[in-house]
Order: C-alpha cells, then structure tokens, then sequence
C-alpha cells in the first residue's frame, strides 16, 4: 500500500492501492487500486448495523454484488435504486430516500454508500448528511469524474429549477473508494468526458498531467496503463490537498472552480443533458480568454487549452446567440458574491487566481472568442 501526502510518486507497475489522505477536521481516507470493496468495514464505525446502497439503474448488478459482499460481512444492506445522472439530483429523489431509512430505522452509526457517477455520489452525500443532521457516507464512483472530482472533498448537493447544486451541504464521507475496476466497461465517451476535471487539475497546478496527456492520449486515457492511474492519482492528491486546507470554499478551494462559472451555466441552458465536463470544457477556454484579454496569460497557453481538451474530443465552443441567456444564469451561481460575478483565471500555467466582478464587455469579448 502506497501512501500520499502531496504528490504521488511515479506510477509502477504493480502500484497495489495507493492511500490519499484528507485531511481537515474530519479525516478520511480516498483508497485508489482494485478490488476494493472488502476495504468497507475498515472505514466505518464498528457500531454500524445498517447500509443504504443508493445506485441508479444501469449499476443494479454491481450493486447485488456489492450487496451481497456487505450481507456476508455481517450488514444489514438496503438498496435505493434512484433516476440516472442529474434527474437523481432532486429533492422528490431524497426524500425517497429519506422514507427508506426512516422506516427501516437508521440510527446516527448506520451508513449510506452512494454507488454511480458524480450525480449519485453528490445525492447519497446530501442524504447522508441531512438525516439526523448527519451519518456515515462512503462513497464508491463508478465514473472518471466521480473519481477524480465529485466524490472528494466533502460538497453534496441536489439541483433546483434555478440552478445546479444551489442546495446542499458539506459532509465529508468516512471514505472514498476509487476501485479502478468499475472503469473496465465504461464507454470510452464517459471516460473522455471526465478528463475535463483532471485537464483542469493541470492547468492550475499539476502540469504533469497535461504533459502526459500531450505524450499520449490513448495511453492517458486507457485505465489499464499506469498513466491513467499516475493522472487521476495526482488529480485527486491536489483536490485532496485544496480541500484539507479549506474545507467550506471560504479561500483556497475557490480554485476549483476553473471553467465552472460559465461550465455551469452551459449545463443549465441544456437542461442537463450535457455531459459536465463537457460544459467545463467550454467554461476553461472561456476562462482562458479572460485571462488573456485581461494580459493575464499567453497565447500559447491559451492555445493549449484548445489543443488538449480538442484532442480529447472535448468541444471548446458554444453558440454566441446563448451569452444573455448564460450571463443571467451566472450571476444566479453560488460563486457570485455580493451579486458580483468570480472567476477564476490564470496568471500563468499553474498560477490561478480570483477575477472579482469584471466588466460584462470584457465578458462579452471573452465570449466571442468561444463563440460559433
């Protein structure tokens, strides 16, 4: 077992699981490498009786297997089949799930374990975390972006009419098992879609990751190589780090919001039937652009964005008919303070920083670089 405080080492090749602590007031562990649901009991409180397994349809096998692994571990194992992707984000899905623990009696030392994408791990969070003001979440991501981003670092929450994660809390899971075996059927689209958080991880502070993505795109992006595992690997050691230092996003941790202020609102105009990184994808040029209209950052680095993310097929633009429609939604984002619009930009490659309320002309200007 490897572990990490900082930066992994180089990948090998028999890394085994590799442990990314995070730390902060309540301390947890993100365990990376294979095969790893008998690692369960070893997060959880040696009082714990009970599991709710939240999981969409498409995960129903995986999720009998898992139960059947926690039955034969001495659990009492209840599952919550929920709707797939953003439709799972919805107050009618918690409740759902609130009605099932409380008929089935949770207590304070029983456990919900949210199996799926970014979506489901953001709702089993926010159910974890709101019944009896909080029990244990462990949350399993059966995705790249699951991986990488959603399931660490503590944020839940559920999508309203007016926006996308505008409820919720910070709950930070008892762990985090990031089983690389989950990848082996993933469509090669989902896999591509969720490099858009660890392209982010590298422009604002591991440019590792984008030169190993640049040396090989095939090899980054396959979840057999050890690129792929040294990629997400440093993705997760920097949220990790971000996150133990500022838990509620009051300084540090804003950082991780590259690409998402506009990323967000891209998502919103399509009703959620974008990809996320999709939209972060988008939201990073446009971030870029700020940062280079603003003299901020070079061309070449700019340019760097396109070319990486166009490489991961990644779209890099967005209709220019769509601004008035966006900027509204924007200035609705949690990021917004004050009703002043942040960004996060770049002053160099691996250098963010905060742009507080620009100008909506150089907003504009931005956009119309992005725009087709």
């Amino acid at each position: 077992m490897t572990d990490i405080d900082g930066t992994p080492a180089a990948p090998a090749a028999d890394q085994g699981t590799t442990t990314i602590r995070v730390e902060g007031d309540a301390p947890y562990d993100v365990l990376v490498g294979r095969d790893l649901a008998g690692e369960i009991p070893a997060l959880l409180h040696a009082q714990t009786k009970k599991i709710l397994v939240v999981h969409p349809p498409t995960l129903g096998r995986k999720a009998g297997e898992l139960r059947q692994r926690l039955l034969d571990a001495g659990y009492e194992v209840l599952i919550a089949e929920v709707p797939d992707a953003e439709d799972a984000k919805r107050v009618e899905v918690a409740a759902f799930c609130w009605q099932i623990l409380g008929q089935a009696d949770f207590t304070r030392t029983d456990a919900v374990l949210g199996l799926g994408g970014g979506a489901i791990t953001d709702l089993a969070g926010f159910v974890a975390a709101t019944w009896l003001r909080g029990v244990q979440l462990v949350s399993v991501p059966t995705t790249v972006l699951g991986m990488v981003d959603a399931s660490v670092g503590g944020k839940t929450g559920i999508n309203t009419a007016e926006g996308k994660n505008l409820v919720g809390v910070f709950h930070a899971p008892a762990g985090v098992l990031v089983d690389l075996d989950l990848l082996d059927t993933l469509g090669k689209n989902e896999i591509l879609a969720g490099f858009a958080e660890i392209v982010k991880a590298g422009f604002i502070a591991e440019p590792e990751i984008l030169d190993i993505v640049e040396a090989s795109v095939d090899r980054a992006t396959d979840p057999s190589t050890p690129e792929f595992r040294r990629v997400v690997e440093l993705s997760i050691a920097l949220k990790a780090r971000v996150v133990g230092e500022d838990f509620t996003e009051q300084g540090l941790r804003e950082i991780l919001n590259y690409g998402h202020t506009l990323g967000h609102a891209i998502e919103h105009a399509e009703r959620y039937q974008w990809r996320h990184g999709a939209a972060v994808s988008v939201g990073m040029v446009f971030a870029a652009e700020l940062g280079r209209l603003t003299g901020r950052l070079s061309d070449d680095i700019v340019d760097r964005h396109r070319r990486i993310l166009e490489s991961l097929t990644l779209p890099t633009t967005y209709p220019l008919g769509r601004w008035n429609t966006l900027l509204a939604t924007m200035q609705r984002d949690k990021k917004a303070r004050a009703g002043m619009l942040r960004f996060i930009v770049l002053d160099d490659l691996a250098r963010p920083t905060v742009l507080q309320g620009p100008d909506q002309s150089l907003l504009f200007a931005a956009y119309q670089e992005i725009g087709s």
